[in-house]
């Protein structure tokens, strides 16, 4: 069975997900430990998963579709592109 690249993703946000609650459950008697557990968790959402899930996504994108030119500000407002009157 091959594992995707998804599928590692989703691993990493659980595991971070399950970090952080398991820190919050431990309360204050190991508030230390809780407090690593908590950090963990957060640097796996943010600084791992979350980058992996960008760079997965955004492998089929075009930068220039998302750049604010005055070509795609005239699509989103729904005008007609401008023509010269001289031609």
């Amino acid at each position: 069975m091959q594992i995707r690249f998804k599928h590692i993703i989703l691993l990493i946000v659980l595991g971070s997900l399950g970090a952080i609650f398991y820190g919050f459950s431990l309360g204050e008697e190991h508030a230390q430990m809780a407090n690593k557990y908590i950090g963990f968790g957060t640097v796996g959402l943010f600084l791992i998963a979350m980058p992996l899930f960008l760079i997965k996504e955004s492998k089929t994108r075009k930068v220039k579709d998302y750049m604010l030119t005055e070509e795609n500000i005239r699509k989103m407002q729904g005008k007609s592109p401008k023509t010269p009157e001289n031609q």
